[in-house]
């Protein structure tokens, strides 16, 4: 279920830990050490693609996009659907969100865990029409840094 991974991708999964952006540095405060009520590894190598962030325990998968995501919608799109058909909820912040709205975007994901009527106030956790769960502000879409 875990997918199988070469010793290039257990190499650079390791330095990506090494150096983690900000945001996802941030945001790791927030999920190490089972604050959240379950286990997440971080920069995991899951079937060629290198995974932020992975609960998989409840095969959830936390994206922290920069603005090279704005380009590359497509490749993000196929990302996700193989990770959708190996079995798991993705999630995707943009950096200035994980950022500026840490607390609000925590709250998000704790909701993706245990699933309650509504997101935190301020928040639309929703499908996107490219069918991968988002978790956007309200009151401003999340736009590139």
């Amino acid at each position: 279920m875990h997918g199988q991974t070469n010793p290039t991708s257990k190499r650079f999964a390791n330095r990506l830990r090494k150096t983690m952006t900000d945001a996802e540095r941030k945001l790791w405060q927030h999920l190490r050490g089972e604050q959240l009520g379950v286990k997440f590894r971080r920069q995991h190598p899951f079937q060629g693609y290198i995974l932020d962030f992975v609960c998989l325990e409840q095969l959830l998968v936390i994206e922290v996009d920069g603005s090279q995501h704005a380009d590359a919608v497509v490749r993000d799109a196929e990302r996700t659907d193989a990770l959708e058909s190996a079995g798991f909820r993705v999630m995707r912040f943009w950096n200035n969100e994980v950022l500026t709205q840490t607390e609000s975007v925590v709250a998000c994901i704790a909701s993706e865990l245990n699933p309650s009527p509504s997101c935190p106030e301020g928040w639309l956790c929703t499908a996107s029409p490219l069918g991968r769960r988002e978790a956007v502000l309200r009151e401003t879409p999340p736009s590139p840094p």
